[in-house]
């Protein structure tokens, strides 16, 4: 069964907040749904299915159901793939829909990583651990190893590593409500402390609280919504880990998440208007790009050189939000913003210094877990209602 054109994105909210000291998780989790769903025109009534990832506190999708006040749910989805996890919700949900199985599925993430980290869900300890742990590995200790892999296999430099939180910072600047909302330079980024060698603080998200929702919804209930719909056309999901010590660190998931969205969509990365990329580290995109199908791999570095990711006349617009190394990284999960930028940019509705003319197909992409080890990675081509 394909999900192209079975389901819409009808609602889509980001929490304004950055720092937010004066509320709990869950009534954070309760702004963001009822964002979403006013943002739809729809009411917490016409909801019938959920889906939430860890971040969801207690007892996940249940103890959130119930706080949210969602009797009538018949679909829950709580797949938890790190980052990835909301990309691959917004797939899961259009196809319970073309199955029948619910027509107004919500999805939210919430978290106060930055001013509550203790908040933080514990993760269990994975079979690995014994084998990873003792030796200190950080996420920056990680990324840096697949930074340098990657310069070591095709040369590809720090400058153009940079580059790429020039073009975030070049978008955050016409964010009001971005963590980091300064243009910076190549060199300024060059010169800020090196975190994890080749990896400069710069290179690095930001760490913020917040959240968002998004509302998928069937055709039927699309049509008669007043609000500009997105049209869902194609998903890709995939495991991607250490194949028993042989990981590659110059690939990602991408690899296979892209290709299965791109097919089942019926489109090609030259097809492509504006893409949010998952923004963990700068060399995360860098690698992204390449296995998505935008530049041959290890031609990431030139990719992304003069101009080329930035808004409104770039070949391809990237995080146009400013994105997690600027804007915002919710529960240190970048997922879900990635979504609703990308709905923004299809609606004609992100900061008009940044939109993208004549917007008409968007790629959203995620990633959770690290470049380093074992990553899950899920990918969404959106499109406008006539697409």
């Amino acid at each position: 069964m394909t999900i192209k054109g079975r389901a819409f994105i009808a609602g889509a909210y980001e929490h304004p907040g950055r720092v937010i000291t004066d509320r709990t998780t869950m009534e954070i989790f309760a702004e963001v749904a009822a964002g979403a769903l006013e943002d739809a025109g729809l009411s917490r009534e016409d909801v019938d299915g959920f889906l939430c990832a860890g971040d969801a506190p207690g007892f996940g999708g249940i103890s959130t159901l119930e706080y949210l006040g969602l009797r009538d749910v018949r679909y829950i989805d709580t797949t938890e793939m790190g980052g990835a996890s909301y990309i691959t919700h917004v797939g899961h949900a259009a196809m319970a829909i073309a199955e029948g199985r619910c027509g107004v599925a919500l999805i939210v993430l919430a978290g106060r990583p930055r001013s509550a980290p203790a908040e933080a869900r514990p993760r269990s300890q994975g079979p690995e651990a014994n084998f990873e742990q003792v030796f200190g590995p950080t996420n920056p200790s990680l990324y840096a190893l697949a930074a340098r892999r990657h310069m070591y296999e095709y040369g590809t430099t720090p400058e153009q590593l940079a580059a790429i939180k020039v073009a975030a910072s070049t978008h955050a600047q016409y964010n009001p409500r971005a963590f980091l909302p300064r243009k910076v330079t190549v060199e300024e980024v060059l010169d800020s402390p090196v975190v994890s060698d080749p990896l400069h603080r710069l290179d690095c998200c930001v760490i913020t609280d917040g959240g968002g929702a998004l509302v998928v919804v069937s055709p039927e209930i699309a049509g008669n919504l007043e609000r500009d719909c997105v049209k869902i056309l194609g998903h890709g999901e995939c495991a991607y880990h250490a194949r028993d010590g042989r990981v590659d660190l110059t690939s990602t998931g991408a690899k296979w998440s892209g290709p299965r969205a791109f097919d089942e969509a019926g489109l090609r990365p030259h097809d492509v208007h504006y893409a949010s990329i998952y923004d963990s580290f700068t060399i995360t995109v860098l690698e992204s790009l390449e296995d998505l199908g935008f530049c041959e791999k290890g031609a990431g570095g030139d990719f992304v050189l003069d101009g080329s990711l930035i808004a409104p006349h770039g070949r391809l617009p990237v995080n146009t939000d400013g994105g997690g190394l600027c804007n915002n990284h919710p529960a240190n999960r970048g997922g879900m913003t990635k979504v609703i930028e990308a709905v923004r940019q299809l609606r004609g509705e992100a900061n008009p210094e940044v939109q993208v003319p004549n917007c008409e197909i968007a790629l959203a992409h995620g990633a959770g877990g690290s470049l380093g080890t074992r990553m899950a990675s899920a990918t969404v081509l959106l499109g406008r209602a006539d697409a």
